[in-house]
């Protein structure tokens, strides 16, 4: 495969962080999480390629998407849009309660190293009884994505994976959703 296929595939991912909800119909969701705690509610949904994650406090409302298909998602409510490709840092207060924070990391991996990373991968997944979705492309190579949650009082940590074999791509993201004392 040519260096320029695999940069052009890797481009394609964003994450697009919303002030409002996402309505699923824009994704093929394989697999949904919920969870109600201290005041919060927090939903992900993993879909081939991608994920969603909504935090909800109150009133207050945040999503956030990594998709390579960001032209299909609407445009109301984005509070942001960033390139998935490198490695990026994100923070912003939505309210005096709601703290968001975001780590984004590509990296274009040998096939040898991408399969290991796969497998390790979905091992993980397995284990940590994350959402996972694994399928084949066209020519047979693996994929994957999955989200791996964990709950606090006061705030929802949340790594997702996405491997593409088409480009040899691994892109990990890691979320807080932080509440914050009054």
């Amino acid at each position: 495969m040519s260096f320029a296929s695999k940069t052009s595939s890797l481009q394609a991912y964003n994450m697009v962080l919303y002030r409002t909800a996402v309505h699923p119909e824009f994704f093929s969701v394989s697999g949904r999480q919920r969870i109600e705690h201290a005041g919060y509610e927090f939903e992900a949904w993993i879909y081939k390629g991608g994920h969603v994650l909504r935090f909800e406090l109150d009133k207050t409302c945040v999503t956030e998407v990594v998709s390579d298909q960001i032209e299909r998602l609407p445009q109301k409510g984005v509070a942001t849009t960033l390139p998935c490709a490198g490695e990026k840092d994100h923070d912003c207060d939505f309210t005096d309660h709601v703290t968001y924070m975001t780590s984004i990391q590509t990296e274009t991996l040998s096939d040898h190293l991408y399969l290991g990373t796969y497998n390790e991968l979905v091992e993980h997944g397995r284990m940590s009884e994350g959402l996972l979705t694994v399928w084949h492309d066209e020519t047979g190579k693996n994929n994957l994505s999955l989200i791996d949650t964990q709950r606090y009082n006061d705030q929802i940590h949340v790594q997702a994976y996405h491997c593409r074999s088409d480009c040899g791509l691994v892109l990990r993201t890691q979320t807080i959703f932080q509440v914050n004392a009054e």
